[in-house]
């Protein structure tokens, strides 16, 4: 295929999803906004809002949710809150909500990870909330310091979900892959290309990062940011004469071929980005039995499979549209707008094999009607820069900086596009300076929390 010409569509979706200073602000503003309601709830007075997710990892596009988990000022120490618990504060908070305006309320208390599904009632930004999610959390900071290997990474991801949407295969809802599994495909791919562009992710952090959460918050977060960084920085320092490089067109096409014929590869083989190869799922201890229709392995939370919502019937689905979408771009009588229609553009947005099938997780542009002005940013207050440029973070992250200092409350400041400063203040692991969060009560000390309704702690 022509890949100049297909680099240029790419290029051109991807400046159209990229978000821009302005979808960074009214994120913030949604995030302030939250807070408020979560300050007027008895129960979950200290508690802190923080965001995660695709918005923390800089994975997302300008219509993208947002993910927060509210953490209960507890201790300083990591403490496992009960399903019941984390049920019951949810339930208090979609009172709160409901009284406030918020839209689209939808609690999901039976999930593996209780929900609160909303839209913010002004921007039109739709979001989950869950309660301590400090796994959610860790995982986002983790992407993030990935794309500080190869900035090819975070375009991968963005064009990849946008595929995956207008091929209909993007909502584990209805049987599909969720975003977090489209993330670890592109790893996969980025591992097993040659020369691999990304390492086995046991060489960036030998262990399971989730069951070393434990203990002292802010130690435990320092030593898997310290461990990331130096195991990244090592990497990057050896791998100068074997360097991929790969367009991104060319990097896509052969992430199509290598699972195109998925549900035949399924059967034997699941996914494991930390060992970085397919693995045979009759040797693999950890997976058996087999009870899934497809298994990638969630190299931070071993061995969980981050597919588990696949069926059968939307795995055949999955495999077409790989299959379907690598023939595409192969084909002699290619023309931009077959390209355009294969990413959600032109004057079909998904292929015609999908219509009429259950799950289209299609919707308008977030905001985008609604998209309120610059000038009305600017009066609230919320004419914040972004906190990335390029791939870098404005307020450095661990992999930027010295980690060093013994306090856990810190203040920095960030230039402003006025020549001003923006001050940020978070609770913020010892020495580390991870993406903003919004403190409650940033002139208040820390407290013990309890809850106020008599719930069991310990549910």
């Amino acid at each position: 295929m022509n890949t100049n010409r297909f680099d240029g569509i790419i290029n051109g979706i991807l400046a159209e999803i990229k978000p821009q200073q302005e979808d960074w602000a009214i994120r913030f503003q949604v995030i302030d906004e939250l807070r408020k309601v979560v300050e007027s709830v008895e129960s979950l007075r200290g508690a802190t809002v923080e965001p995660f997710g695709s918005f923390v990892s800089n994975l997302f596009t300008r219509s993208g949710d947002l993910d927060i988990s509210i953490q209960l000022s507890y201790s300083t120490h990591i403490i496992f809150t009960g399903k019941k618990l984390k049920q019951q504060l949810l339930q208090e908070l979609l009172g709160a909500l409901r009284n406030g305006g918020w839209r689209k309320l939808q609690f999901v208390e039976r999930a593996r990870v209780p929900i609160l599904k909303f839209e913010s009632n002004h921007y039109r930004i739709l979001g989950d909330i869950s309660v301590e999610n400090l796994q959610g959390q860790i995982k986002s900071k983790f992407l993030l310091w990935l794309g500080e290997i190869d900035g090819r990474f975070r375009d991968m991801v963005l064009l990849v979900k946008e595929w995956a949407k207008a091929q209909d295969i993007n909502n584990p809802k209805y049987g599909t892959i969720n975003s977090y599994s489209l993330c670890l495909l592109v790893i996969f791919h980025f591992q097993t290309c040659t020369p691999p562009i990304f390492p086995p992710l046991i060489e960036i952090y030998p262990g399971n990062v989730v069951d070393d959460l434990k203990g002292v918050r802010a130690d435990a977060e320092r030593h898997i940011a310290e461990t990331c960084a130096a195991n990244i920085n090592r990497f990057r320092s050896n791998r100068s004469g074997h360097i991929n490089r790969s367009s991104l067109s060319e990097l896509f096409i052969s992430f199509l071929a290598k699972f195109s014929g998925l549900v035949a590869k399924a059967v034997q083989l699941g996914i494991c980005p930390y060992t970085g190869r397919w693995e045979r799922l009759s040797s693999n201890t950890r997976w058996m039995p087999k009870t899934y229709a497809m298994f990638v392995e969630d190299p931070l939370e071993q061995p969980e499979n981050t597919t588990r919502a696949v069926s059968n019937r939307q795995l055949a689905r999955i495999s077409e549209a790989f299959n379907f979408s690598y023939e595409s771009l192969l084909s002699a009588n290619q023309n931009p707008s077959k390209l355009l229609a294969l990413l959600g553009r032109g004057p079909s947005s998904r292929n015609e094999r999908h219509a009429g099938g259950q799950g289209s997780n299609h919707r308008p542009r977030a905001y985008q009607a609604g998209r309120p002005k610059q000038q009305q940013l600017q009066k609230n207050g919320f004419d914040r820069p972004s906190p990335m440029v390029g791939n870098k973070l404005i307020n450095e992250g661990p992999m930027q900086q010295n980690l060093k200092g013994s306090s856990s409350h810190e203040a920095w400041s960030q230039p402003l596009p006025n020549g001003g400063k923006q001050t940020w203040r978070q609770t913020v692991p010892n020495g580390v300076k991870p993406q903003q969060t919004v403190k409650q009560d940033r002139n208040q000390p820390s407290q013990s929390w309890k809850p106020r309704s008599g719930a069991d702690n310990k549910a």
